[in-house]
């Protein structure tokens, strides 16, 4: 047998195995590092997170892949380029992750690799004729296998829009696999550079369950914050508390048709971006109020098109909402969200046992032992299918 074919099933015989899993998100923060032990598979999976890590984007790469990122019109050879670049990077991040850890990179059994989008393009907001649903990350898996020596699963959104979906979110199938509880209605908030959720009910009926993007997490704030205040991000919201809600802007950005169409759905900054708010302003004359108002203004639209999906869209005695990602840690979008949604249980999804940083790393790990030993998962409406590339490091 081929030497990584046979690599292959030797891993995938093993009952326990170590991976990791990479997430580089819109916000471009930095590589969240998750590092798990994982037994089993499916709805049998048990899970150990092991060690945890953000390595944060130095402002020279962030700058770089702000180039591409949600455009439009890229320049080729820089996306090219990037592709490789990212990869590597990438690798180098893993393998001082390890070294840091005092982990020989040879124990590590695979690597789950999201990558970077950079362009998110389903069919309803591309609007080309006879063209599919399409999404780009970048960050090739082959260079993160050659430099790591590590066995690396990559590119998973491809095979959902294949068959059908629309390659995101997937958090979809480790929400359920980890979070789902029989007898307890729970939603699962990811509140990153985009906000998505995962309704999960308490009946167990699998047709029920809900995963869909919401609208902005993060990134509309953060956009503001960069332009206006040199910042990545509202720390500790201190600009939203110091500025007031625009009424008006808000009722604007609210009425965006996104918020009209049918969940499921997907989106990101190639919508949700300056421009749009830009726009808004201009429809509600607000296009002279202070940079504070407007970060105050766009936390109060994040939190608020949040409680209006949950109203809207999930039904249910005793709903208790786990909350994860960088919007988790912003009072201001919690706080109005407690307000918005008074009979909701709102907590982070520590208590679920899962670090609310490492969710989305930890959920790509799941779903590269699922690729090696796993088997397609019904689940509503969302394709059956295991994702991933396999790249070998020889």
């Amino acid at each position: 047998m081929n030497h990584n074919l046979q690599q292959l099933f030797n891993i995938a015989q093993k009952p326990s195995k170590m991976g990791i899993g990479l997430m580089s998100g819109t916000s471009l923060d930095g590589l969240d590092i998750a590092l798990c032990q994982f037994t089993g598979h499916g709805l049998n999976t048990k899970f150990e997170l092991l060690q945890f890590i953000t390595i944060p984007y130095p402002d020279e790469f962030k700058q770089e892949v702000q180039q591409v990122f949600a455009k439009r019109s890229a320049d080729l050879e820089k996306v090219t380029l990037l592709n490789a670049y990212i990869g590597t990077y990438h690798a180098e991040l893993i393998l001082q992750a390890l070294e840091r850890w005092r982990i020989d990179p040879q124990n590590v059994d695979f690597i789950a690799s999201h990558g970077q989008t950079i362009y998110h393009a389903p069919e309803r907001l591309h609007l080309h004729k006879n063209y599919p649903n399409a999404t780009l990350q970048i960050g090739d898996g082959d260079h993160i296998a050659v430099k790591t020596g590590i066995l690396t699963v990559s590119d998973f959104r491809q095979k959902h829009i294949a068959a059908g979906g629309e390659g995101a979110p997937l958090a979809l199938y480790g929400d359920v696999l980890l979070g789902n509880k029989t007898g307890e209605n729970r939603v699962l908030l990811n509140i990153g550079g985009i906000a998505n959720l995962t309704w999960l009910p308490g009946d167990g009926d699998f047709n029920r369950v809900l995963c869909t993007d919401i609208g902005p997490g993060n990134t509309l704030i953060d956009a503001v914050c960069r332009k206006y205040f040199d910042k990545s991000y509202d720390e500790d919201s201190a600009i939203a508390y110091s500025g007031n809600v625009n009424e008006g802007l808000l009722t604007a950005l609210l009425a965006h048709p996104f918020f009209k169409e049918k969940a499921p759905k997907t989106t990101g900054p190639e919508l949700f971006n300056l421009d749009m708010v830009a726009e808004a302003q201009q429809q509600s004359g607000s296009g002279q109020i202070t940079n504070e108002d407007l970060v105050c203004t766009l936390s109060a639209f994040t939190a608020a098109s949040i409680a209006g999906f949950i109203e809207n869209n999930i039904s249910g005695d005793h709903i208790q909402i786990f909350t994860s990602g960088g919007g988790a840690r912003n009072p201001f979008v919690i706080g109005e969200l407690k307000k918005l949604l008074p009979s909701v249980l709102i907590e982070d999804s520590s208590l679920l046992g899962i670090n609310p940083d490492a969710k989305e790393a930890i959920l790509f790990a799941l779903l590269g032992n699922e690729a090696l030993c796993g088997e397609p998962i019904s689940i509503g409406a969302n394709p059956a299918v295991l994702m991933g590339k396999f790249c070998f490091p020889i």
